[in-house]
């Protein structure tokens, strides 16, 4: 049995730091995950006057429950969580505020969220292109009230309502009239009770009530989707891996991509606080069809395995995964093609037939998600490349070193 240390939950830490601002008092996070989008959204907390002191596995937040300090400019990076999260924090505050972000964050639709900040009577225009970065904001608080919201393009849009809501002066009632990757909200509204408000919900609608946020010491568990290639690879492999500090009382929804591979013939062991993954005999999988709207960003790990099973894999239900750092559904299509891979696509899934991929460089588009599934399907398919391998500094600046460093384990 080999045992992989994963590092932090991304989605988690970048919620714990936005609680952690909001909150009255010294917030630390124990082993946050130290990544280009983490670090990115720390330097945005900054920039609007936050106290962040991070140390080596440890990070502290002095909250300001009134909101940010000063007028700022803020670069988002590529980080999504970074460039919803933030203007929704200012929004709160008083003051005017300028978020802009990389050329890929640009092109991912800010619209929904931005929509129903200015129904709640926020201030703010975007500057060029409309629903898109960069961003004006003239915030004098929110006094809350009554919204609706699409979230059919990502959850991040009502995780963000439903942190601004024990910011406003009378608590949020949202109403969801479309929402993807389900999973994430309930790891906001768990973070949210841990932070001292409990936010009830009746179907659709999420009703949150004012009051603010309690500082506290929070634990990031390791990042699930990360984990996901350690799982494959050794779906793939025939081998064993064991993650610890996840487990069935896990936050992330994404560790039910190891559900996938047991319906491919992996054998899974879900512990209190680990889980092991094992391959079948010789790395054998079976084909499926499945969806996986909750699971998303999955969805190119289990792309970068499905030639090897026996029969087709078909993923449905993941028209989000085109509005990601890329068209992730797209660039999956392209890039097993460009492996020899026989590839069908519709708006929503991708079906791949059984094959033996060839060597070829595959195209990231600069996608963290891109580099590390494939990487797994460099495991028996030697000779594939990367046109920009260092992309996974977003979520996993080690990867590459940690990923060769389990293969050579053998």
């Amino acid at each position: 049995m080999t045992t992989v240390e994963i590092p932090g939950s991304k989605s988690v830490t970048a919620r714990a730091l936005f609680l952690a601002a909001a909150a009255e008092g010294t917030t630390t996070l124990l082993r946050p995950l130290a990544s280009d989008d983490t670090e990115g959204f720390a330097q945005g907390l900054a920039e609007l006057g936050y106290t962040v002191d991070r140390g080596d596995g440890v990070w502290r937040i002095e909250g300001r429950p009134q909101g940010p300090a000063r007028d700022a400019e803020v670069y988002c990076r590529d980080g999504a969580t970074t460039a919803r999260f933030l203007p929704t924090l200012a929004a709160a505050g008083h003051g005017d505020f300028r978020f802009d972000a990389s050329a890929q964050m640009r092109r991912r639709p800010l619209a929904p969220l931005t929509e129903a900040l200015r129904a709640l009577g926020v201030e703010l225009r975007h500057e060029e292109r409309e629903g898109h970065h960069p961003l004006r904001i003239a915030a004098r608080g929110v006094r809350g009230g009554e919204v609706t919201l699409d979230a059919g393009l990502s959850s991040q849009y009502l995780t963000a309502l439903l942190l601004l809501g024990p910011l406003t002066g009378e608590g949020l009632r949202i109403t969801v009239t479309d929402l993807v990757s389900a999973p994430y909200v309930e790891i906001t509204l768990a973070m949210m009770r841990s932070f001292g408000v409990r936010v009830e919900r009746e179907g659709d609608v999420f009703s949150v009530p004012p009051g603010g946020y309690r500082a506290t010491e929070y634990p990031i568990e390791p990042d699930a989707s990360t984990a996901s290639y350690f799982f494959a690879a050794a779906a793939l492999t025939g081998r064993e891996v064991t993650v610890p500090g996840l487990g069935a009382g896990a936050l992330q929804g994404d560790l039910r991509f190891v559900e996938v591979l047991e319906r491919m013939g992996a054998r899974v062991e879900l512990g209190a606080d680990r889980v092991t993954v094992a391959g079948a005999p010789g790395g054998r999988l079976a084909g499926l069809t499945v969806a996986m709207r909750d699971i998303s960003d999955t969805m190119p790990t289990l792309a970068a395995i499905a030639p090897f099973a026996d029969g087709p894999v078909r993923i449905e239900d993941v028209y989000n995964t085109r509005v990601k750092e890329c068209d992730r559904l797209e660039a999956c299509a392209q890039n097993l093609r460009r492996l020899g891979i026989d590839v069908a696509t519709g708006r929503d899934w991708i079906e791949i037939r059984p094959g033996t991929p060839k060597a070829a460089e595959i195209e990231t588009h600069g996608d963290h998600r891109i580099v590390m599934s494939f990487a797994v399907t460099g495991l028996r398919t030697p000779g594939i490349t990367f046109d920009d391998p260092g992309c996974v500094r977003k979520t996993f600046p080690d990867f590459h070193t940690a990923f060769a460093a389990w293969t050579a384990l053998g």
